[in-house]
Order: C-alpha cells, then structure tokens, then sequence
C-alpha cells in the first residue's frame, strides 16, 4: 500500500468526516506515524479487529469497523440467515459503546436484526446470549486486555463459538471485498427501531445467565455455609465483570466480598493500572492492599471484558498471597470440579478436557487420572469451541472441562468462549470447600503438585511494534523454522512440529509425519522429562510468544529448571 497516496485520500475523500481529517492534519509532518497509520489495512483476521484507536487505516475507526461490519453483513445475508439477528456486546474502552451502536446500524441498514445490549456486558455473556437468542451471529467490542489505546472486534457464530474455519476465511474475504467506505449502507435508529430491527437485550438476559451459572455449583450447602467466614477480594479491573460478578457471588452464598473500590465503575483509561492484564502482577496492586487489610482469603481479577481470570490466595503458612499462572488456576478447578463430579457419580463415562498445544502438561495427567479423552488443539478458544461442537453434532464426547494457559477456561457448555465470571465462582466455591476441609487455596495446589508432580510453565514476550517489529518476528520465526535444533537448555528434542508446514519430526529416529492440526505459525518441541517449549506469533498484539514447561521433583526444583529452560529458549530465539 502507498500509504502517503491513502494518507492524502483520506484527507480529500468526501467519505471522510472532517473530524478525522483534522486529527490526520495534525499529523502531516510526521512521516512515522503517518507511514505506522497507513502502511496497511488494519486486517480482519481470524480473530476479527485489533488496533489502536485513530484515524487511519491501520486504525480503529468507524471506517474501519464499517468496513468490517458491511463485511459481515454480506455475509449473514448470503447465508440466508438474517432474520436469525446478530446479537452484540461492549466492554468499557473508549469508543466500545459507539462502535456496537454503529455495528448494529450497519447490520440494521442491510435488513438483518440486532440485539444490543442495553449497557456493557461481558464476553461469556454475550456467547450465552447468541445461544439463548438463536442468533445467526455475535459482534464483541473489545480489545480484551489490550493497553488502553486498543480497541476491537470479536465476531461469534451461532453457536456461540469465535467464528473458525472455513468459516473465518469466508467472512475474511467478504470483508476485503469491501474496497470504497462509500459501500458501507446507513440507516437512522429511529428508521430501524421502526422496522424491528434495532433491539435492546435488558435485564432479563442477566437473570438467566446468573442462573445457569449457580446451577453448576457442585456443594452448594458448603458454599452457603463457608461463604459466611471466607473473605474474597475481587477487581473487575474498570472492565464488565462486575455487572454480574458481585450479584453472582452474594446470591450462592459469598457474604464478605470486597470489590476494589477504586476499579469498580468501567472506565477506559484504565487509570489505576498501566495495563488491564490479570496476568500482570502489577495490576493486582489495589487488590492486594486491601486484601492484606481484611485478610482476604483468595483475591481474584478479572480483564476488561472478563473473559480471563487472574487469581492470588493467601498462605496459611507464611501469609503471603501466593499468585497463580492460568493453567494453575485454570487446573485447580478441573481438579476440584472433576474430582467432585466423580465423586458424586456425575461425571461423564465418555467425558472430555480440551486443551490447547502450550497449555500445561498437569492436564495429561489429570485426563489420565479421571479416565477422560483429552483433546490438545491450537491456541485460541474457539478451536476448543470447535470441538465442543463437533462432539455434539456427532453425539460423542461430553464436555466436562477446557482451557487455554492464557488465563481463561469454561466450566460448562452453556457458552463457547472463556468464562472469568464462572471461574471467580468456582474458585470462590473450591475456596469454600477446602475451608471446609481446613485447607486454604493454596494448599489444595500444593496437594495437586504432590498428587501429580510439579508442573511448572512459564512464557516470554518479546515486543517489536510497527513496520520493523513486523519484519523482526517474521525474520526470527523465519530463522527457527530453518534451524535444526537438537537441545535446548538441558533437554534433548525429542520431536520437532512445524504445524504451519503440517510436518512432525522424530529428532531420535528422524522419521517425518504430519501433525493433523490446521495450518497454524506454530513451531512445537517436545523435550525430554516430560518438558517442551513453544514459539509463535501473537495473533491480537505486535509480539513473538515463547512458551516453556518443565516436571519438577519439587517445588525448588521445578523452579530452577524452568528459569534454565526459559534462558536457554530466549537465547534460540533471539
């Protein structure tokens, strides 16, 4: 793309409001950031929308969501389902209730009906929702746990899922085909209101989806009778989790719950946190002073549109907050949830985990441990969704449980994409069972460590924004692909998988195979003692992702040798 031939179209197009033009105006002496703007268009990908808000088309604007949504709606009407509607969702961030307003217009304006919710709502709901609706599709405005100049936009299908393949692709090159904004249609709410098109989702839709989630509580007496002396703190983190979160936990049992007052109204600045990121430790700051000052049991934080979960719990022992990675916190209630079922004669015979290919090797073992067929798919929850589906469609495997190391996991399959406000309930509810049982949190990890062995994971970030960082992970996925790696760290590589080539290697033996999964920039190896290491590119964000694991004898030792394996993959890689 000429990107200063677009800079000045956008700058002299009627198509183009004068707001916009006055903000590219202010730009017009620096070349970097016009170039940063205008070098490509943001593009629709698997995972929908994701950029800096601006003008641009490298950019999250009403032209480019415009785009997207004409898209989509090309789409939907080619499907013939567009009197099924599309139900739509926001999170706090500046610009979210603008865009869903202008998405479901869009939609309106190509004769297909929408359901908007009447403020922000999380993206567990919004999946339930498209669900319950009979919807023929899903619209998220969100960019997730983006820094705050982010935003974007997630596209769901009627099953509730992220939309997946050969459907993605589909929806992708409706979307390119939309090459003038002049394309995109336009109609007033007041036209669309009257036609029945344009539709508020209240109230209601909470009640129910609050009560799907109690109905998974597996000890409902313990939880109404510990959640009288446990004590949780909880931050939505200026994000949708506290529309449902704190009434959720009151109504099954949770009477001490102290939620962050600085971060509990939404707010898209975020401004008590650099980065709204449960996975920081750094944002739990105001969480954690105030669960020191009530002596909190667990603490417990959502992202801005609550689809993940971060989590702190108290140390008997010490009285420190110890913190949990996602597949911690993520295996702790598999572990909880499975063993109860089991014991409850409720678990399934052909029950199921669903997993992804960087997620914790503890889930084999727990699989193993409970009889249940583990399915191991790529990152992104959809594909955990799509398998969901397919099981069903199929009348196979039940689903009992699926995560994704990233700090999120489903506990039923009411929805099909991760659930942080079901997570914060069953964690308040494991909370309450070990109490029951004179154990804390903590301990029950521990007791899962010895129980296993000690798992261990960890991952890197490498962050390299803009036209040359672009180069730069390409360049370094590139250099791996075509490096011969033998060992890492300690660990021979046992198997090497290039899942974007399809191609499997035994390292040993040097047989070749295929890796069965979908083409994916994915390159896996697997090492000795039960270890392995991962490298591939964000999907949402301008950065190459090292993934590592390792099984320990102890808790020192599984730290030790993790910290050797992650400088030993960062040193491969960079």
């Amino acid at each position: 793309m000429d990107y200063l031939k677009e800079y000045r179209k956008w700058l002299e197009s009627f198509d183009f409001d004068e707001e916009t033009k006055k903000e590219l105006q202010e730009i017009e002496n620096d070349k970097k950031e016009i170039e940063d703007r205008f070098y490509k268009e943001l593009e629709f990908g698997t995972a929908g929308l994701r950029g800096v808000i601006g003008a641009g088309t490298n950019r999250m604007n009403k032209y480019t969501v415009g785009k997207a949504t004409q898209g989509l709606a090309n789409y939907i009407l080619e499907q013939g389902t567009k009197d099924k509607g599309v139900a739509i969702s926001y999170d706090s961030r500046r610009m979210s209730k603008e865009f869903s307003i202008q998405t479901a217009l869009i939609l309106n304006a190509n004769g297909i009906k929408t359901f908007l919710f009447e403020n922000l709502r999380p993206v567990p709901e919004l999946s339930y929702a498209v669900r319950e609706l009979k919807c023929t599709a899903g619209i998220m405005i969100t960019a997730s746990h983006n820094p705050p100049k982010y935003n974007g936009y997630k596209v769901y299908w009627d099953d509730g899922s992220q939309i997946v393949s050969p459907r993605d692709t589909e929806i992708i090159g409706k979307v390119r085909d939309v090459k003038e904004y002049s394309e995109i249609k336009e109609i007033s709410k007041e036209e669309a209101i009257g036609k029945g098109l344009f539709n508020i989702i209240g109230k209601e839709m909470d009640d129910k989806y609050i009560n799907t989630l109690k109905s998974l509580v597996l000890n409902p007496e313990i939880v109404r009778e510990q959640g009288k002396k446990i004590k949780v703190v909880y931050t939505p983190l200026h994000g949708t989790g506290n529309t449902i979160t704190e009434r959720l936990l009151k109504e099954i049992g949770i009477e001490n719950l102290y939620v962050v007052p600085e971060q509990k109204e939404p707010d898209g600045n975020f401004p008590t946190v650099d980065y709204p990121n449960p996975e920081d430790k750094k944002a739990f700051k105001l969480a954690l002073e105030l669960a020191k000052k009530v002596d909190a049991d667990v603490v417990l934080a959502t992202d801005p549109d609550a689809d993940r979960l971060g989590v702190f719990a108290k140390d008997s022992i010490t009285g420190e907050y110890m913190d949990y990675t996602g597949n911690m916190s993520a295996l702790l209630i598999a572990e909880y949830r499975i063993s109860q079922m089991k014991e409850k004669n409720i678990l399934p015979n052909n029950g199921m985990m669903i997993t992804t290919v960087v997620s914790s090797n503890l889930t084999k073992a727990i699989a193993q441990e409970y009889n249940l067929k583990l399915y191991e798919v790529l990152t992104g929850f959809k594909n955990i969704g799509a398998v969901i589906k397919k099981e069903e469609e199929t009348n196979g495997n039940k689903y009992v449980f699926g995560f994704e190391e990233s700090y999120g996991c489903l506990i039923g399959d009411y929805a099909r994409d991760k659930d942080g406000i079901s997570a914060v309930m069953s964690l308040c509810e494991a909370t309450c069972y070990y109490k029951s049982k004179n154990e804390s949190l903590w301990d029950a990890m521990i007791n899962i460590y010895e129980k296993y062995g000690y798992y261990k994971e960890a991952q890197v970030s490498i962050v390299l924004e803009g036209v040359e960082g672009a180069k730069k992970i390409e360049e370094m996925m590139t250099n791996m692909r075509n490096k011969p790696v033998e060992k890492i760290g300690d660990y021979r590589v046992l198997t090497f998988k290039d899942i974007n080539r399809d191609y499997v290697k035994n390292m040993l033996t040097k047989e070749e195979n295929t890796t069965g999964l979908p083409k994916s920039n994915v390159l896996y190896y697997e090492l000795e003692d039960n270890s392995w290491c991962c490298v591939r590119p964000s999907g949402t964000e301008p950065k190459i992702k090292l993934y590592m694991g390792i099984k320990g004898n102890s808790e020192e030792d599984a730290n030790t040798k993790l910290e050797k394996l992650k400088d030993a993959m960062v040193a491969i890689v960079k």
